[in-house]
């Protein structure tokens, strides 16, 4: 069975191109991987990122993307909510169950081999730790940010 790595990126596009970045440099090194990534609907018009999805998938065959289903907050989180960030990790908590039917999807014709999330989707974490995947942390950001975190 061919190894796959799941990538699970927030919505926001800086942090979908910079999942796909890893996922090329990850193909340069084992090609013989798949590379899979999981597409949350961000909660917010956040722009199409149809365009750039459709030129990664058409040069690099490697590189799958799956669409989670659109997730929309309850009006009650939707309407107390004053910011992005609080309704982007509701989402990504509430799209566990397709996190957990997309990984079971893809192990039928993959060995997963891990499993990289990004800072907003730690949630994720509860479903890998269930199907025995790896997780692994990637920040999205530059290392002087990462740094002044691991610091605090």
């Amino acid at each position: 069975m061919e190894g796959a790595i799941v990538l699970y990126p927030s919505p926001a596009i800086g942090h979908l191109i910079s999942m796909i970045e890893l996922g090329k440099l990850i193909l340069t090194h084992k090609p013989s991987l798949s590379i899979h990534i999981l597409i949350t609907t961000p909660p917010y018009s956040g722009g199409s990122t149809a365009s750039d999805i459709a030129t990664v998938s058409s040069t690099f065959p490697s590189i799958t993307f799956h669409n989670l289903p659109t997730i929309t907050p309850p009006p009650t989180i939707a309407a107390s909510t004053p910011n992005h960030e609080t309704l982007t990790f509701e989402v990504i908590r509430l799209n566990n169950p397709n996190v957990h039917q997309s990984l079971l999807s893809i192990s039928e014709s993959y060995s997963i081999q891990a499993f990289i999330f990004d800072f907003f989707c730690t949630q994720s974490l509860l479903v890998t730790s269930q199907l025995n995947i790896p997780a692994y942390y990637f920040s999205t950001s530059g290392a002087t940010s990462f740094a002044s975190v691991l610091d605090l």
